[in-house]
């Protein structure tokens, strides 16, 4: 039985971590992403590649099973043993720009429980606020869900096509392992769903390692941005319907 009244003691709490929009990290963004080095100082961030930095490290000695930082700490220690993104929305009031020091305060807005074809869900939504020099470049909202392990006999998770019927821009994604590891290393992820095979077939029932939701989240708005190069992004929203992992191509698809 989960006390979701001990959890809700957790709301409202916040932490603050300040970091540095640093080159060399841009640098090793753009080799991921497969990109030329074009970026400069002075320049804006690109969308969502705010999770490269704000890192609150936990240390080896407290890391759960799956990797992450034990629960109880700023997040709610929530008795469900799996952990992923359900999604998040974004407000942009102004960029990012490289090489400036910034500010994340991230605060724990709700707490709810939810019964799915799966079992029990928690989710827990985080707001995030980004300021440079006291003023909100943006502010997120995170939702992550907790859930059950798999009950002995499940079928492995299969990934769903969420994709519009006709997209007007596209781009196909071969979710390799190196670049999953890549991209675990820029923000300091250590679940162990993204990089240890066996973890994931064993304990958490998946068919393969899985790609980052934020990591699919950036590649969207990327290719929104590239498809209309004269507009502003203003707002994004995004959910996680499925799971993807790197058994197949993916296709980042969308339509105006």
């Amino acid at each position: 039985m989960i006390d979701i009244d001990h959890l809700s003691q957790w709301i409202g709490r916040s932490e603050t971590v300040a970091d540095t929009i640093d080159l060399a990290t841009c640098r090793r963004i753009e080799a991921t992403f497969d990109l030329s080095p074009q970026l400069e100082r002075g320049d804006p961030l690109p969308a969502l590649w705010h999770w490269c930095w704000f890192h609150n490290a936990a240390r080896e000695s407290l890391l759960g099973r799956d990797g992450h930082a034990e629960k109880g700490g700023f997040l709610p220690p929530v008795p469900l043993p799996r952990r992923m993104w359900a999604g998040g929305r974004f407000v942009f009031e102004r960029p990012l720009t490289i090489d400036c020091k910034a500010e994340r305060t991230s605060t724990i807005k709700s707490i709810e429980m939810k019964e799915g074809r799966s079992g029990m869900l928690c989710f827990v939504t985080i707001e995030h606020r980004i300021c440079h020099e006291g003023e909100t470049c943006f502010v997120e909202e995170h939702d992550i869900v907790y859930r059950e392990d798999p009950k002995p006999g499940d079928k492995p998770q299969q990934a769903i096509d969420a994709s519009p019927a006709k997209p007007e821009f596209s781009r196909k994604i071969l979710p390799t392992p190196v670049m999953l590891f890549r991209y675990s290393a820029l923000t300091f992820n250590s679940h162990r769903i993204h990089y240890d095979r066996d973890y994931c077939r064993e304990v958490e029932g998946y068919p393969g390692l899985v790609f980052h939701g934020p990591l699919t989240a950036t590649l969207l708005a990327s290719l929104a941005e590239r498809h209309c190069p004269e507009k502003v992004l203003k707002e994004f929203e995004y959910r996680a319907v499925s799971p993807v992992f790197d058994t197949d191509v993916l296709a980042i698809e969308g339509c105006i």
